[in-house]
């Protein structure tokens, strides 16, 4: 039993992780640090790098939310700890 709750936390772990590191490349990586090599992207009338600052890391957020949630729902099935 406790292997078993080991396993579904470390698993539950690497999945934060993961999705914690998309969303930093995407806010941090592609708004600052990225910037100046995406300057030359229009989208919607700005640069890229601009965007990714102003919306597209919102965007992205809101998309791991929703990976988020149905990967554990996954989880929660494969290790028996689902609501039925």
């Amino acid at each position: 039993m406790a292997e078993n709750n080991n396993a579904y936390w470390s698993a539950n772990i690497r999945l934060v992780t993961i999705c914690l590191a998309i969303w930093a490349l995407c806010s941090y990586g592609f708004a600052i640090l990225l910037r100046p090599m995406l300057s030359g992207i229009a989208v919607g009338g700005t640069d890229l790098g601009f965007w990714f600052a102003q919306q597209g890391s919102i965007l992205v957020f809101l998309a791991l939310i929703f990976f988020y949630a149905w990967r554990m729902n996954k989880l929660d099935k494969e290790f028996g700890v689902d609501e039925q």
